[in-house]
């Protein structure tokens, strides 16, 4: 992995506090990007509970799937872009976001089959799919479960748990969070959420000013809320699970086929995502985001909405 993910230079840091301090002496704010007012927001049931959505636009299907440290809010900037020509779907995942939080079914395989009644909710049948972080994770459990729901897959910057280096990438001491639970974890997390979540925007970009001061309120704000912190550590308390039911999906179904575009943020996977794909995918295009680390879509915006476009398009989007 990308030199964010790497602790052989007792140095890497000093360059992260210093633009720390630098941003939280400069009181730097700004709002987070707003949905085109087009779309519409709903609270879809399942069988759990319910997923909050914003749908806007019109034409083939694309689902975006978010991960921890934010939510579907995320992707305003892609679903704006996307929804010239494309139905954009936007949930936020069980617990997480505007969504209810249950007290179990966190395992990925299930929030996949949740996606997928979301989907035939909204009467839409094929998507595009474009997923990061702990969306990576649902969104493999999905192709592998319904490939014919899926017509191409960008995947950003994580792991999936169970496939390729897993076993590698878990003894990285940077990902101690993984493993971050027990009957203390939401007590010493609670009122203290900025921090917690301050300590990923931070180590995990390439410049912490990538992610900035309106976006860390708006979300610190939502993972306060009562239960969030809870239902985000049972996202990761069920990577063992996932890991297991990954090898299975894989094992049973082969090789993904559609395309895939492995995206890694230079300062982060890096081509590792592409190493991660090529264990469970036949048609992987690499592609490395400059500058960014691993919140690529608020690190580079416009690089990587031209790059997932280009590529939804069919064009390569590999450099």
């Amino acid at each position: 992995m990308r030199s964010t993910l790497t602790e052989d230079d007792p140095m890497r840091l000093l360059p992260t506090s210093l633009a720390v301090l630098t941003l939280l002496a400069s009181g730097a704010r700004a709002d987070v990007q707003p949905f085109p007012a087009a779309f519409k927001t709903s609270e879809v049931p399942t069988r759990a509970g319910t997923i909050h959505v914003r749908v806007g636009g019109s034409g083939p299907g694309v689902l975006l799937l978010h991960g921890f440290g934010d939510t579907g809010d995320m992707w305003a900037p892609l679903a704006a872009e996307l929804a010239r020509d494309h139905r954009v779907v936007v949930p936020d995942l069980r617990g997480m976001g505007l969504s209810s939080r249950p007290e179990g079914g966190y395992d990925k395989k299930t929030q996949a089959a949740e996606m997928a009644e979301v989907l035939d909710a909204l009467k839409v049948q094929k998507v595009d799919l474009v997923t990061h972080d702990i969306g990576n994770m649902v969104g493999y459990a999905f192709a592998a479960q319904f490939p014919a729901r899926v017509t191409r897959w960008a995947v950003i910057d994580a792991p999936v748990p169970g496939i390729g280096p897993w076993e590698e990438i878990l003894k990285n001491p940077l990902l101690w969070h993984f493993n971050f639970r027990g009957p203390d974890v939401e007590r010493l997390v609670a009122g203290r959420e900025r921090i917690y979540l301050d300590r990923f925007w931070n180590e995990f970009s390439a410049d912490p000013r990538g992610f900035d001061e309106g976006s860390r309120q708006h979300y610190a704000a939502l993972y306060a809320r009562p239960g969030a912190m809870h239902a985000a550590f049972n996202q990761f308390a069920a990577f063992a699970q996932d890991a297991k039911d990954n090898q299975e999906l894989l094992a049973r179904g082969g090789k993904l086929k559609m395309p895939v575009l492995a995206v890694g943020g230079e300062k982060s996977f890096g081509t590792t995502m592409a190493e991660v794909m090529r264990a469970t995918a036949t048609d992987v295009q690499p592609l490395v985001i400059a500058g960014a680390g691993h919140w690529v879509m608020e690190e580079q915006t416009a690089a990587a909405v031209k790059a997932i476009r280009t590529f939804l398009d069919g064009r390569s989007a590999s450099r």
